[in-house]
C-alpha cells in the first residue's frame, strides 16, 4: 500500500523520475511548512522573503542529500563547501529557527528517501504549530494594558472618585509611573490595569472620561507594548 513511498532506497543509479519525485515531495511538504508559518505568524516583523527561503531551501537540502548519499568524501566536501560560505543573518525570534530547522528536515528526509518520515513529520509538525497557535500555552497576561492620564493636584475629590472606578472595573490595576507635569500644577499618571470580566474598555473610558480635571486620557492594550 505504501509502495509509492519507497521508489529508491539508495541513491545510486537514481533514476531521473527518483529525482524529480524526490525534489516536488520536498516542494509540496515545504510549502506547507511555509503556510503554516504564514498562518500562525504573531510577530512584528513579517518577511515574504523568509517565506519563500522555506521552501528553498528544502528543496536544496533534498538536492544535498542525493548528492552526498552514503559517500563519506562527499560528505566532506560539503561540508568544506559550507564551511566557506559565511551566514550572516540574525534570526530575533527563535521560533523562526525552528521553522528554518523543519523546512531543512524535510529536505533531508525526502533528500535519503525518507518519504514516509517526511511527511508524518511535516504533518504533526504543522498540526503541532497551530495547536499552540490556538492555546493559551505561554502566555501570561497578568494585565489588559496600560492607562494613562493626567489630573490636577490639588483635584482631591476626583482623585476618590478615579480611585472607586479602578475598584470598581479593574481586577487589579499597578502605578508604574507618576511624574509632575506643568511645574507641578498637574501629575501625569501610568496604570497597568486588568479589567474584570465583563467590563468592555469603551465603558471603562467613558466613565473616566466624565471626570472633569482628567485629561489626556488613553489606553494602549497590552498586545502592541510586548513581544507576540
Amino acid at each position: 500500500m505504501l509502495d509509492f513511498l519507497t521508489i529508491q532506497t539508495i541513491s545510486e543509479n537514481a533514476t531521473a523520475i527518483t529525482l524529480i519525485y524526490v525534489n516536488l515531495l520536498a516542494f509540496v511538504l515545504s510549502v506547507l511548512v511555509a503556510w503554516t508559518y504564514e498562518r500562525t505568524f504573531r510577530g512584528l516583523s513579517y518577511s515574504r522573503n523568509y517565506v519563500q527561503t522555506l521552501i528553498l531551501i528544502s528543496i536544496v537540502a533534498a538536492t544535498v542529500m542525493q548528492a552526498v548519499g552514503d559517500s563519506l568524501a562527499r560528505g566532506l566536501g560539503i561540508m568544506a563547501a559550507m564551511a566557506v560560505i559565511r551566514f550572516r543573518t540574525n534570526f530575533k525570534d527563535s521560533r523562526d529557527i525552528v521553522f528554518m530547522f523543519a523546512a531543512l528536515s524535510v529536505g533531508v528526509a525526502t533528500g535519503v528517501y525518507g518519504f514516509l518520515i517526511a511527511i508524518i513529520g511535516t504533518l504533526s509538525f504543522c498540526t503541532a504549530s497551530f495547536v499552540l497557535y490556538y492555546s493559551p500555552l505561554g502566555s501570561r497576561s497578568i494585565f489588559d494594558g496600560m492607562l494613562r492620564f493626567s489630573m490636577a493636584t490639588d483635584a482631591i475629590n476626583d482623585k476618590q472618585v478615579l480611585e472607586n472606578a479602578l475598584k470598581n472595573n479593574c481586577k487589579t490595576f499597578a502605578l508604574v509611573t507618576l511624574r509632575e507635569m506643568s511645574g507641578g500644577e498637574k501629575m501625569d499618571y501610568a496604570y497597568q490595569i486588568k479589567l474584570k470580566n465583563k467590563i468592555e474598555s469603551d465603558e471603562f473610558m467613558q466613565e473616566l472620561s466624565q471626570i472633569s480635571t482628567l485629561s489626556g486620557l488613553s489606553f494602549m492594550l497590552q498586545e502592541a507594548t510586548v513581544e507576540l
